[in-house]
Order: C-alpha cells, then sequence, then structure tokens
C-alpha cells in the first residue's frame, strides 16, 4: 500500500471508532429521554402530559451553537441536535404538527425546520383550519406564517387571533428561496402559463416581467398546488422551493428567482400551553385602545418608560365596529419578566381590551 493509502485507511478505521461512540452516546441520549417521560408521567397520572418543553429545546440549542468547537457551523450543528431531540422524544409519542398545506409548501418546511422530521406532519387547507386543528385537540401545535420580509404581515393570522384561544409558543424564520420549475424535459420556450400563490408572484415581479414578460401569470391556493399542476400540465410552469421540486419530481428552468435575495418568512407556532422563559423571549399582545387623543401614545409610552423594546407593531380592523382598530404588538421580555408585567399593567388601565397571546423563545434555527 502507499503512503496514502495507508494514512486513509487510518483516518476511515478512527471515523468507524467515532461512529460507534456516536451511537453509544445517542442511544445513551435516548434512554435519558425515555426515563423523563416517566418521571413525567408518574408525577401526573391523570393528566395529559405535554413532553414538548419549547424553553427547555431552546435553551439546549443556544447552548449547542454558543458552545460549538468547529469545524461545523454553529448553525449546522444546533441542525443536528434538532433531529436528535425530535427523534428521541418521538419515542414516547410523535407530535401532530398542523400546517398550511398541501405537503410541499414552506410551512411544512418550517414545521420540520422547528420540530425535527419525527413528527407527525398534518396539511390543512386554510390558516383557520389550522386553528381548530389545535384547539380540538387532534393537533400538539400548528405552524402557521405571519409576516414575509417583503409583502409583509399575512393578516389573516393576525385575524384569528382576535378570537381563538390559542397561545403563540414559538417562532421561525424561513429564507424563501423560489424557482421556476417545470416536468423534466420540457421545452422552456414552449411554457404559455405559470402557476404560483399570488404571494410568490409578488415577491418575483422584477425577475418575472424582465425574463417572462407576457407569460400568463395563474394564481392557485399555494406553491405545491402550483407544482402539482406544472408536473401534470404540458406548456406550463410553477414558482415553488425545493421541497415541492422534490414532491412532484419538477426540474428548475431558473434558481433562486426571488427579487430580494433576503427574502424571508416568519412563521409562528401555536399551542395551547403557555411557555415558561427560556432566558431569550419575546411576546406578543392584541391591544384595542380607547378612540381619543393621544391613545398611541398611551400605548406606545410604557414600552420606552421601561426600556422595552418592540419589534413588530401592527393595526388591525376591530370586528367590534367601524372605524375601530386593534393593535398586534411584538416585544422582547416574557410576561413573567417584571419589566413586562409593569408595562402590560399600564396598558391595561388604559386599553378596552388587552389580549395576551403569549410568551415564546426567539427563534434559535
Amino acid at each position: 500500500m502507499s503512503d496514502e493509502q495507508t494514512r486513509l485507511a487510518e483516518l476511515r478505521d478512527e471515523i468507524d471508532q467515532l461512529d460507534q461512540q456516536i451511537m453509544g452516546l445517542i442511544s445513551a441520549r435516548a434512554r435519558c429521554a425515555q426515563e423523563v417521560a416517566r418521571v413525567k408521567m408518574a408525577a401526573h397520572p391523570d393528566e395529559d402530559v405535554f413532553f414538548y418543553r419549547p424553553e427547555r429545546e431552546a435553551q439546549v440549542l443556544t447552548r449547542i451553537k454558543s458552545q460549538n468547537p468547529g469545524p461545523l457551523s454553529g448553525e449546522e450543528m444546533a441542525r443536528l441536535f434538532r433531529e436528535i431531540m425530535s427523534a428521541c422524544l418521538a419515542l414516547e409519542k410523535p407530535m401532530h404538527i398542523a400546517f398550511l398545506g398541501p405537503a410541499g409548501t414552506f410551512t411544512q418546511s418550517a414545521a420540520l425546520k422547528h420540530f425535527g422530521h419525527s413528527v407527525i406532519s398534518v396539511p390543512l387547507p386554510a390558516i383557520d383550519a389550522v386553528f381548530r386543528e389545535v384547539e380540538s385537540g387532534s393537533a400538539h401545535y400548528g405552524v402557521v406564517p405571519v409576516e414575509n420580509s417583503t409583502e409583509g404581515m399575512i393578516n389573516h393570522t393576525l385575524d384569528m387571533f382576535m378570537s381563538s384561544p390559542l397561545k403563540i409558543c414559538g417562532e421561525v424564520q424561513l429564507r424563501i428561496h423560489h424557482h421556476l420549475l417545470a416536468a423534466p424535459g420540457a421545452d422552456e420556450q414552449a411554457i404559455t402559463r405559470i402557476y404560483s400563490h399570488q404571494q410568490s408572484f409578488a415577491q418575483c415581479r422584477q425577475w418575472l416581467d424582465a425574463h417572462r414578460y407576457g407569460v400568463e401569470r395563474v394564481a392557485v391556493s399555494s406553491n405545491a398546488e402550483a407544482a402539482r399542476r406544472a408536473a401534470a400540465e404540458p406548456g406550463t410552469a410553477a414558482i415553488a422551493g425545493d421541497m415541492a421540486a422534490e414532491l412532484y419530481g419538477l426540474g428548475k428552468l431558473a434558481n433562486k428567482i426571488e427579487d430580494r435575495p433576503d427574502n424571508t418568512t416568519r412563521f409562528l407556532i401555536i399551542g395551547r400551553e403557555a411557555v415558561s422563559p427560556s432566558g431569550h423571549d419575546k411576546s406578543s399582545i392584541l391591544v384595542s385602545m380607547r378612540n381619543k387623543p393621544g391613545a398611541l401614545y398611551r400605548l406606545l409610552e410604557p414600552f420606552h418608560r421601561n426600556n422595552l423594546s418592540l419589534t413588530r407593531i401592527e393595526t388591525r380592523p376591530s370586528p367590534s365596529g367601524t372605524w375601530a382598530y386593534v393593535f398586534y404588538i411584538d416585544f422582547e421580555g416574557h410576561m413573567e419578566d417584571e419589566q413586562v408585567s409593569r408595562v402590560l399593567s399600564d396598558i391595561d388601565e388604559e386599553a378596552v381590551e388587552l389580549k395576551r397571546l403569549g410568551s415564546y423563545p426567539i427563534g434559535v434555527l
């Protein structure tokens, strides 16, 4: 054997030994997770025990990223641990996660990014259906889009919180890459129609005007539905992501056609249980103020006085009356924090209604 072959053989042998150690450690971690589940069930024999703790997982992933020695990036290492935790949790009871479907949407990608691939993902046709599935207990959690960096807020999601008892339990941000997809072997010059969701058309408007001007654009319910149609109809293409392309066996006519390279969508995790502090949290509220001079100042002043940073404020029409409005506010901190408690108490004195939507860990991945 040459020196190269000898050294490669030694390295492969070392990798085999390390793989064996990794398997042993993962198995030990899984057994420990099973013991945690047994302790919880023994302490609460007559209750529906929640094994998934968003704040605990956020703490673990944050620690992994900060202590990662390399050469893998902290993000990549955290993703690996995300899947390990997902598999360990599923040993006791795989979670059902409802998402805005059908299969292959960016919302499903966000659900798998947040919960890992060991959950049972349940596609539903509309945002309100996701809320109902979680409210009824048929799904443990739901995933819905709330805002896009290019097109702004998803109003349907905000409006659902006005009547729903559900809590926000987490958030996940997903970098959105759109591709122009068609059936393998399709003649690019023969494409006469492009399917996509209306939001995706808006996010790719400049590219389409420059490269596919005059081609008919047909809005459909989701990018996955667009991909399904493009796979079945000759002479058509779809704007969708990698998951939809793989699911429907489509090829890429053009790669990453979104107008803004930082195009990102934020998704919310909705559930029935409040989340304990993780140490790096965000809170969301809905506030209806009295219609009088200085109302907006009275709403925002307590945040300034207590040095709390707002990350989002949005206005929606109130269902209770014409020209009445509800403010949707995201801000840093947890509702159990003393500062946050003071702010909410001050707002409660001025507001017609204050609805606490929940506190949750700021997205780690």
